[in-house]
């Protein structure tokens, strides 16, 4: 057995090498589940080869590159960028908004799994919890769903939109919760994911937009009918609630919902993905993410 060891707070910990570990971080370089066991299992008979049976884990890392590059360089850096943004001082803090039914959940899911990152709150969440502390009398419009936000406002805007007038009062209110929980991740360094129909450019506090470890992403889906498509999809989970029939009926308030979010997207410069493959769009995400947050002074 080759036994991996590290540090955490000065005290020396060890653990088995794993080829499935070495696989997963090897796959979040676009290789695919299937290249990435194969290149771990090489990397396996290289350290047997060696006779190692204790190896620290930097110096594993060093030779898992020094394989890469031997395969393929371009593999190789891929690899590499992501070491240094998972070794950041800095937290990651990633912002994924877009309309109800545009994947904002899946594509947050599916890039934590990619970057390994632990947490993932939706905005969703964040408005149930406050819906549980303000009642409706106090705040009427968290009680309603983003695109029907406009029937708690008595009196309404003669220059706005009332579905727009709805959505954007509901989502100052959240975005409050939004922000706390960004302030909170810097202050104790947890990276997370946040996500949902709440998170517009615009919305949230310039001062912490300036920091280069938040990075906002702006999903949509341009065709309608793929857009309608991933409601049926939705809807056919045991656990959602919502009727189809319900998104149905509110479908071109969530479009204009939509419309307004890339808008906003497009005023303030955030990068928007029509989504519609889940590889390319993780794919996107995380080159844009390398691109933005490593190689900066905050990489150990």
């Amino acid at each position: 057995m080759i036994w991996v060891t590290s540090y955490v707070d000065g005290e020396e910990y060890r653990e088995p090498f794993s080829k499935g570990i070495i696989s997963r971080s090897l796959n979040i370089s676009y290789i695919g589940p299937q290249r990435a066991y194969e290149l771990a299992s090489e990397i396996e008979d290289e350290l047997i080869k060696k006779g190692l049976v204790m190896i620290s884990r930097d110096e594993l890392a060093d030779i898992v590159l020094d394989h890469l590059n031997r395969v393929n360089p371009k593999i190789a850096e891929k690899y590499k960028n992501l070491r240094l943004l998972r070794n950041s001082k800095k937290p990651l803090i990633i912002l994924i908004g877009g309309a109800s039914g545009v994947g904002t959940s899946s594509m947050a899911f599916e890039l934590a799994s990619r970057l390994r990152l632990k947490n993932i709150i939706s905005t969703d969440m964040i408005r149930e919890v406050m819906r549980k502390i303000v009642s409706n009398e106090l705040s009427p419009v968290i009680h309603k769903s983003s695109y029907d936000a406009y029937k708690s406002i008595k009196i309404h805007s003669v220059k706005m939109d009332k579905i727009i007038e709805g959505f954007i009062t509901q989502a100052e209110v959240v975005n409050l919760g939004v922000e706390a929980i960004i302030e909170r991740s810097i202050k104790e360094g947890i990276s997370i994911i946040i996500e949902g129909v709440h998170i517009i450019p615009g919305f949230i506090n310039e001062d912490l937009m300036e920091n280069n470890n938040i990075i906002m992403f702006s999903l949509s889906v341009d065709d309608e009918e793929l857009h309608k498509q991933r409601f049926y999809l939705r809807c056919s989970q045991p656990w959602v609630k919502r009727s189809l029939e319900d998104y149905m009926d509110n479908f071109d308030s969530i479009r204009k919902i939509q419309d307004f979010l890339l808008e906003q997207a497009e005023f303030y410069d955030s990068h928007i993905i029509n989504n519609l493959d889940i590889n390319e769009t993780i794919n996107i995400m995380v080159s844009d993410i390398l691109e933005k947050f490593v190689g900066v002074n905050d990489v150990k």
